[in-house]
C-alpha cells in the first residue's frame, strides 16, 4: 500500500513546536510577569495629604478656598534649611514639598508610619501658619 503524505492541520503538534527547547510548556496569557504595586509611595502620599486636607476643611472655614498643592523640591533652600511648605496668601494655596518631608525623617524613623506622621504633621503646621493659629488647635471641637 502506498504511503498517503501527511496532512500537518490533523497531526498532532512537533514537540518543538508546543514545548520551549527545555521541554516544558510555554507561559500562558494569563500568567504574566509580576505587576508593579497599585500604590507607590507618591499615591500614598497624595492619598495623605488629601486625607488631612478634607479633615482641615471640615474643621476650620478659613481653609474652605485655599488650593492645597504637591511639588517635588522646593527652589532654594531658605534660612532655616530646606522648607517643607510654602505659603501663597495672596494666590491662597499651601504647596508642600514631597521630598523633603518623606526624606528628611531623623534616623531610626523611616518607615510608612512616621513618613504618615511627617505628612500629616506637615499638612497641619502648614495650615496652621496659614491662618495664624497653633497646629493643636486643630481639633473637631475647636473652631
Amino acid at each position: 500500500m502506498p504511503r498517503r503524505p501527511s496532512d500537518r492541520s490533523t497531526a498532532a503538534p512537533r514537540r518543538g513546536a508546543r514545548h520551549g527547547r527545555h521541554g516544558r510548556l510555554g507561559r500562558s496569557e494569563v500568567v504574566r510577569p509580576p505587576l508593579p504595586p497599585l500604590e507607590g509611595r507618591v499615591d500614598r502620599f497624595d492619598v495623605t495629604i488629601g486625607a488631612a486636607v478634607e479633615f482641615l476643611r471640615g474643621t476650620w472655614p478659613e481653609l474652605q478656598e485655599v488650593r492645597f498643592e504637591i511639588g517635588a523640591l522646593p527652589l532654594s533652600p531658605d534660612t532655616t534649611g530646606i522648607p517643607r511648605w510654602q505659603i501663597d496668601r495672596e494666590g491662597r494655596r499651601i504647596v508642600l514639598f514631597r521630598v523633603p518631608i518623606e526624606r528628611l525623617l531623623p534616623p531610626g524613623h523611616d518607615d510608612a508610619m512616621h513618613r504618615r506622621i511627617a505628612i500629616e504633621s506637615a499638612v497641619f503646621r502648614a495650615a496652621a501658619e496659614y491662618v495664624g493659629k497653633d497646629p493643636w488647635e486643630f481639633g473637631a471641637d475647636q473652631g
